[in-house]
């Protein structure tokens, strides 16, 4: 019987002009939008490509082990066409030197953006699975009970004995089928134009990540399905339905998501909380200022530095450190890094001696200030970034959207992956150095003597979680979508046995 109920209502869903509508919006808007997507990826690829050969170039001019500052680039997601996420809201680019610990708000953006292609490839297929197939979920339901009421097919059914959990699941069974042929078609079409064209390349984990991005939107589009029903058995007749329904989507999917980062829109930190970082930092830079002085008046070397005050000139503690060190040894023994010649030789191993003393301790400095660098990130953009995602779970809008990101790995963690992943090579680097003992060798600050081979350094390479990572982030958003079908399911089919035909 529930087979048999399955093919009338499979039959009575195909034949309608709502089913042939679905396929044809869904298909022309994913195809269209992909096509867009991939200039936008093809063009972001090309800018990620020419900004790591310059600064790879960059590199190989510099002619001293003191010069090594390396921007890191990000590629693009290929998966970003299916969600962007924070894909391109983010930045691309970061440095990375012994003297610098990078963090997610010291990223640049590699590449010039072309304002009017970004209003179309804001649209990624997610953003039309969310909007057009939520409401075609809608459509299916929202007479899938009051309908037959009105019409008196449902008494007539059950005059025949079939029960009513029967004609629930034989409708959803049927209604999913359906929603599955534009969902599937419009997602094989997109697959045929990403894998024809050169510029994207798929993994193998990134079909099971697109795999659980349908699995994904087919239980989205089952909450909103179940909510259709709901309102359908409620209302009792297709006319209210049919507005409940309306009113229902347009808040879950367009009023609330957008009221939510209307509201919680990011402010400027409090100006108390910038300051006190702030002076913790400069209290830590001072401290390192003072063993640097120590060090000077036991120098065997006449004269004092005139950069003590290291907060002297604009700029980040960081850099001016790093400037300092250079010309400290500069004013204080007439030796020029950049030119050593035959006067200011004998003063080489003073500076050796220097630069041995001195960038150990730049190193711990900055890492010492990164602590509270990256304690301010998460206080003032991090935090306030978690409590948005987790006001938007409200709506099945925003489970799903949180879900699918990290499915594709664009979200706040697969983003983070990378700044990790460049602090882990900056330690690497520092490691090399103390290995092979370079802060008290005359390649450190000249390459008179030598030149330095770059390419013995430790090569910066990132790779994107795998799949079992994304698996786990993605797992709880998902078994909420679950849940929130199962408790939608139970409430309807405890309404519906008790209700009168």
């Amino acid at each position: 019987m529930l087979l048999t109920l399955i093919r009338r209502e499979l039959l009575d869903n195909l034949m309608t002009f709502r089913f042939a509508a679905a396929v044809f919006i869904t298909l022309l808007l994913v195809v269209a939008n992909t096509v867009v997507l991939l200039k936008d990826y093809e063009r972001r690829l090309a800018a990620y490509n020419t900004a790591l050969k310059t600064h790879q170039d960059k590199v190989r001019e510099l002619k001293a082990y003191s010069g090594y500052e390396l921007n890191i680039d990000r590629p693009p997601n290929p998966l970003s066409i299916f969600n962007a996420g924070l894909d391109k809201r983010l930045g691309n680019q970061v440095r990375v030197y012994h003297a610098f610990v990078p963090t997610l708000w010291d990223a640049k953006m590699h590449g010039s953006d072309n304002p009017f292609l970004n209003i179309f490839t804001s649209i990624d297929i997610i953003f039309i699975f969310e909007v057009i197939l939520s409401l075609i979920a809608l459509l299916f339901a929202y007479d899938a009970l009051a309908g037959e009421r009105e019409q008196g097919t449902l008494r007539l059914v059950l005059a025949q004995s079939v029960r009513r959990g029967h004609i629930l699941l034989a409708k959803y069974i049927s209604a999913m089928l359906c929603l599955l042929v534009p969902l599937l078609l419009s997602l094989l079409l997109a697959m045929i134009l990403l894998t024809n064209n050169r510029s994207v390349s798929f993994s193998p984990d990134d079909f099971l990540r697109i795999g659980g991005i349908v699995l994904t939107s087919l239980a989205y589009l089952s909450v909103f399905y179940f909510i259709g029903m709901l309102i359908s058995e409620v209302s009792r007749r297709t006319s209210t339905a049919l507005m409940l329904s309306m009113f229902i989507w347009g808040f879950l999917v367009l009023v609330y998501p957008n009221m939510i980062l209307a509201v919680m829109s990011p402010s400027r930190p409090p100006r108390a909380q910038v300051d006190s970082a702030m002076k913790q930092m400069e209290q830590i830079w001072e401290e390192f200022d003072r063993e640097r002085k120590d060090f000077l008046i036991n120098d065997p070397v006449p004269g004092e530095s005139i950069w003590f005050k290291i907060g002297a000139v604009g700029g980040s503690h960081e850099y001016l450190a790093k400037r300092a060190l250079a010309l400290d040894v500069h004013f204080r023994t007439g030796l020029n890094l950049e030119e050593i010649n035959e006067r200011s030789e004998p003063q080489v191993p003073y500076a050796q001696n220097y630069f041995r003393f001195l960038e150990p301790r730049v190193i711990s400095t900055a890492e010492k200030t990164w602590l509270l660098r990256e304690q301010g990130l998460k206080n003032i953009f991090v935090q306030p970034a978690s409590m948005d995602r987790i006001l938007l779970k409200f709506s099945p809008v925003g489970i799903y959207d949180s879900a699918t990101q990290a499915w594709a790995g664009t979200d706040l963690h697969g983003i983070r992956d990378f700044f990790d992943a460049a602090r882990q090579h900056r330690q690497r680097v520092i490691d090399y150095f103390y290995d092979t003992k370079v802060f008290g060798t005359r390649q450190w600050f000249a390459g008179d003597k030598q030149t330095v081979d770059w390419n013995a350094l430790p090569q910066f390479s990132f790779k994107r979680s795998d799949i079992g990572i994304n698996t786990e982030r993605a797992l709880p958003d998902v078994c909420l979508l679950l849940l929130i079908n199962v408790i939608l399911f139970t409430v309807i089919f405890l309404i519906f046995v008790k209700s009168e035909v």
